[in-house]
């Protein structure tokens, strides 16, 4: 696999990206979803609990080929920040969204997913009703599922929040968009006690888009060079070639190349240099 170099831009490469991605101005899923897809309808609910307004979950046409299309939300000013809880997936979030994947996969649907969150919801009432069950299950059925996964991110990738609709067959990030399995605050608070260095330990997490291409965990880097919709183009077209070379596979076929993908994470990465004795 070739290699990326990642230049250094201003004082802190990686940290710039972090800013990029959380900018408030940035586009969000539904614009996105709204330019690629025909006849989008939203789907509402979990059939448990409620509807979390972090996550626009539906069916759409792409060349007239139904797709199930999950996205986070955030919103673009603090009105609609705060009604989509700025992107902090809930509970019943991921089991709207494993609702809508188990209908897909009944229906034979390809899944497109669009991740950007700073993470799931921290607070006690969805630890309370199962946070880490409603991830720990996305993960394992996402993995079994036989029809295409696409998953797309747009911004912010934070953690468990951003992997529980990030197991598919083919990951596209694009260019100045973020991922990790923590925030570089969280990483400060941990190792140096101070979160305000949290510029100094962005780069040494590794969560740039260069950085996944190069260990195996980002398939595909979308340029943001241009117009919103000339981005959203370029975002079409790669899903576009992603669901034609997934046409030519059966269901087993895309359950296993996932599942190895998966397994495949980390083999070329050395976290550590250990000495054997002779």
């Amino acid at each position: 696999m070739e290699k990326i170099i990642v230049e250094e831009i201003g004082i802190n490469y990686a940290w710039n990206k972090v800013l990029l991605a959380r900018k408030i101005t940035r586009f969000r899923s539904l614009s996105i979803i709204n330019s690629i897809f025909d006849s989008f309808i939203q789907l509402h609910g979990d059939r448990r609990m409620g509807d979390d307004k972090s996550i626009v979950a539906g069916i759409g046409l792409l060349h007239n080929q139904a797709v199930t299309i999950i996205g986070q939300q955030k919103g673009n000013n603090p009105d609609e920040m705060e009604y989509h809880q700025y992107g902090m997936t809930k509970p019943e979030g991921y089991r709207k969204s494993l609702r809508l994947m188990r209908q897909a996969e009944k229906f034979r649907r390809p899944i497109i997913c669009f991740i950007d969150t700073p993470g799931a919801f921290p607070g006690i009432s969805a630890e309370e009703n199962g946070q880490a069950e409603a991830i720990a299950s996305n993960l394992y059925e996402m993995a079994n599922f036989t029809v295409p996964i696409i998953s797309i991110i747009i911004g912010e990738g934070g953690s468990g929040g951003a992997l529980a609709l990030g197991v598919a067959n083919k990951v596209i990030m694009l260019e100045n968009a973020i991922y990790s399995v923590v925030s570089p605050e969280g990483c400060a608070s941990i190792l140096c006690k101070d979160s305000k260095k949290a510029p100094d330990v962005a780069g040494n997490l590794k969560i740039t888009a260069a950085d996944l291409k190069n260990n195996g965990i980002v398939d595909e880097i979308i340029s943001e060079v241009g117009e919103a919709e000339e981005i959203f183009t370029r975002i079409k077209q790669s899903i576009e070639k992603e669901l034609l070379r997934c046409s030519q596979l059966n269901g087993e076929k895309l359950r296993t190349e996932r599942i190895e993908k998966y397994r495949r994470v980390g083999n070329e990465i050395v976290f550590f240099n250990v000495k054997e004795d002779n």
